[in-house]
């Protein structure tokens, strides 16, 4: 109890130092995220206020860490191994900094990764039932401004599910290149089927086009927290006291319960081999996952629509 008590300051001292920290500047100026250029030494920052061992006055440091280093050894690039008493500190740590500043997003990254738990093991085995998901997992694709041919989407006629993305790039002014690597997860498979989520989420948001300020986030998030059961997505509603209150009354009683229905509804949106669908009409995506769009207000203007019959 001491150690937490003594590593909480600490967490909040390292994370009003990263923020002042010119090395922490904006890498995705629409959704008012705060990112992090240099990433070895924003890990060091986190695995610092995780770690009790950084507390500790009176083990020698050397034998420790080379105790540690044999114990503990990353099975992927930018691995960083947890001890499991790290990473419950972690999450609650990051939890707690992703609600005082939302804008966090290696915080809410690290609360993401940190209570996933069985939720990536259950959406793995959904894939694996899936001829798409199986295929996700076999080959790996990735999702960025290297791997995407943009030019190419922009050629690709009206309501297609290419053009309505790259028209939300552009309408949103964000890139592919905006997410985190994951880093807390220990099985390299599972890792990157939390790294698939992530490279996918701006397709959630073009699929519904939903704009990227607070509140269609948040409904966002409630959708996923439905389709795919991660915490973290339930636990970012909590966001929701910093809405104006008649936003917060939409989110609750609008958004949320479109987001229930829609969510359960729908088929497991990680099993859509999303880069191989670019021309498929939008109208058609829809009715094939089992999805309809939010009500109306946090959208970005279409040609059509397909409401819930």
């Amino acid at each position: 109890m001491s150690v937490v008590c003594t590593s909480l300051p600490l967490i909040m001292r390292i994370s009003a130092h990263s923020r002042m920290n010119p090395m922490f500047v904006s890498y995705r100026g629409t959704h008012r995220w705060d990112g992090v250029t240099n990433m070895s030494q924003a890990r060091s920052f986190v695995a610092l206020a995780a770690s009790p061992r950084s507390l500790s006055h009176t083990t020698n440091r050397k034998s420790r860490s080379a105790h540690t280093n044999s114990r503990l050894q990353p099975a992927y690039s930018g691995h960083i191994p947890l001890t499991p008493f790290e990473n419950g500190f972690l999450a609650v740590g990051s939890a707690l900094m992703s609600l005082i500043d939302t804008r966090r997003a290696d915080m809410v990254a690290a609360c993401g990764e940190t209570t996933a738990g069985s939720t990536l093991v259950k959406l793995r085995d959904v894939m694996l039932e899936s001829p798409e998901g199986r295929r996700i997992l076999k080959e790996m694709p990735r999702i960025n401004s290297q791997t995407l041919n943009l030019k190419k989407l922009r050629t690709l006629p009206e309501n297609t599910f290419g053009r309505a993305y790259v028209g939300w790039l552009d309408a949103c002014k964000v890139t592919p290149d905006s997410r985190e690597p994951v880093h807390y997860i220990d099985d390299p498979e599972l890792a990157y089927v939390m790294q698939r989520y992530r490279e996918t989420h701006d397709f959630y948001h073009a699929l519904f086009g939903f704009k990227v300020s607070a509140l269609p986030e948040l409904a966002l998030k409630a959708f996923e927290f439905a389709n795919l059961g991660f915490l973290m997505t339930a636990l970012s509603l909590g966001a929701s006291i910093r809405l104006k209150s008649h936003q917060r009354a939409r989110l609750w009683g609008e958004f949320v319960p479109w987001a229930a229905r829609c969510g359960s509804h729908a088929r497991c949106l990680l099993t859509v081999y999303w880069e191989e669908r670019w021309e498929q009409d939008l109208d058609e995506m829809k009715k094939e996952f089992g999805v309809w769009d939010p009500p109306a207000g946090i959208t970005i203007p279409r040609p059509s629509r397909v409401d819930f019959p």
